[in-house]
């Protein structure tokens, strides 16, 4: 019986298991938005709106970093990555999109790309390859993209003109 062997990652944190949970954060967030919005349109306080709807921006910009990641390390089809990031729009659709994706075996597998595994083919794989093989200074540049983009976004103003 011929072995598979999976390139060693040093981490448990598959991606299947990082997709899911950015999934479950990126819905739970959705839920403490809308009670935010429920709270003020009710008239009990303003608060929390701009609070909660900060915690879903910052969270809805890392679903969509690591959907883009995980679509890349899975090789889902154009059509498959396009509809993660378009499920983070709809409510509560993260989780049901994660899970059909998992079901259909499109999230099996380690990260392809680490040390020791594929190589990379073209400049996404090797950023990839790159972010993988080197993730503390990967997780910094992410955080700092995150950071700009969701100052960038604040700066701008809420999506919905206010008045």
């Amino acid at each position: 019986m011929p072995s598979t062997v999976e390139p060693r990652t040093g981490t448990t944190l598959t991606p299947q298991r990082l997709y899911g949970f950015l999934a479950t954060a990126e819905m739970f967030t959705w839920g403490l938005l809308i009670l935010g919005m429920v709270l003020k349109y009710s008239h009990v306080s303003d608060a929390f709106v701009p609070v909660f709807g900060s915690i879903h921006g910052l969270t809805f910009l890392s679903y969509c970093v690591v959907t883009c990641f995980v679509w890349v390390n899975q090789r889902w089809s154009f059509g498959r990555g396009v509809l993660g990031l378009a499920s983070s729009i709809i409510p509560f659709c993260t989780v049901p999109f994660e899970r059909s994706t998992a079901r259909a075996g499109l999230l099996d597998g380690g990260w392809r790309l680490v040390a020791g595994g594929d190589e990379p083919r073209g400049f996404i794989e090797v950023v990839q390859a790159w972010c993988l093989r080197h993730p503390l200074p990967a997780a910094v540049a992410a955080l700092v993209v995150i950071a700009v983009v969701f100052t960038v976004l604040l700066m701008l103003g809420p999506p919905i003109p206010r008045g």
